[in-house]
């Protein structure tokens, strides 16, 4: 069972079901896509007792949005990660993951336990940060310190394949040194490369998103949001502390083969719902403007879909 709703409010009901219940694991959405904007849901589903799901598109981005129940959103993103991870290391013998800070590493932990921990070819990953604070490693504000503390320390990940920026650096001169390590790893096909852009294409970019909508260190009103030459920029004012970052810019995030946006609290239902709902228009918030070249995957709690 199925509905395609054409009214930009999401119901968590059809004429069949008048009181959709997570306890029936037989409701389903339709597999037929189609493209409408703003963007419109196809289906909802309950799979299980855990999760929604729906599946859409914008523009001609294949787009789906689960909302989860407690542990569970853990639970499914560690699959989505293994299963990628699996995918593209029997594929090309390399994963290459790029991470963001936040409560993001909370939910990776997952990864660390069974079946996951011991099937997953840890060697064959390849670590970098979407975006970073210009920090001493050893900083509370370092993502780098976040990921380690919380996942890579656990996990047998080789030094060399996991690619922190040089904090030793100015803003400026640690993307540019980032630029240049990612542009070695391109030359020599650890990270492939986008047939249509040129830029690199990551295989997984995992992202969280905050309160006001930005993603990675790409805030709203930023001119940065625009950038679309460089693959690493750097920013001295970032509204939200520490002032200094490096980040990845948009084409790069966007030539990825696969985004997942995690994002959970009920204090980022307003920016979940403007990014998801929102019209089509000039202003919007940078985590409406993740249109990855692959699929994009919205992992969220039932606060931060709240207003959807």
């Amino acid at each position: 069972m199925a509905y395609t709703s054409t009214h930009p409010t999401l119901r968590l009901n059809t004429p069949q079901t008048p009181s959709l219940s997570l306890s029936k694991p037989n409701f389903h959405p339709s597999s037929t896509r189609f493209s409408l904007k703003p963007l419109r849901f196809k289906g909802l589903s309950a799979k299980s007792n855990k999760r929604f799901i729906c599946e859409a598109v914008k523009s001609s981005m294949a787009v789906q949005v689960e909302v989860f129940e407690k542990e569970a959103l853990a639970v499914s993103l560690a699959k989505y990660v293994a299963d990628l991870s699996n995918k593209f290391t029997q594929q090309r013998g390399a994963f290459t993951v790029c991470l963001s800070g936040g409560s993001l590493i909370n939910y990776l932990q997952k990864l660390l336990e069974a079946p996951y921990v011991d099937s997953i070819e840890w060697a064959k990953w390849h670590v970098f940060w979407v975006d970073e604070r210009v920090v001493p490693k050893d900083h509370k504000d370092s993502n780098y310190k976040l990921a380690f503390d919380g996942f890579l320390s656990k996990v047998p990940i080789p030094a060399g394949n996991v690619y922190a920026i040089n904090d030793a650096l100015s803003a400026e001169g640690a993307a540019d040194d980032y630029e240049t390590c990612v542009k070695h790893l391109v030359n020599s096909n650890v990270i492939t490369s986008s047939t249509t852009t040129g830029f690199p294409k990551f295989d997984l970019m995992l992202l969280g998103m905050g309160p006001d909508g930005h993603v990675a260190s790409l805030f709203p009103g930023h001119p940065l949001v625009h950038e679309n030459k460089k693959w690493v920029t750097s920013i001295t004012d970032s509204p939200k502390p520490p002032p200094e970052r490096i980040t990845f810019t948009f084409p790069v995030i966007n030539a990825s083969a696969y985004i997942a946006l995690v994002v959970t609290g009920s204090g980022k239902a307003d920016a979940v719902h403007s990014a998801l709902r929102g019209p089509e228009t000039a202003d919007k918030l940078p985590a409406a403007l993740v249109s990855p070249e692959g699929e994009l995957k919205w992992f969220l709690d039932q606060g931060a879909a709240s207003k959807l």
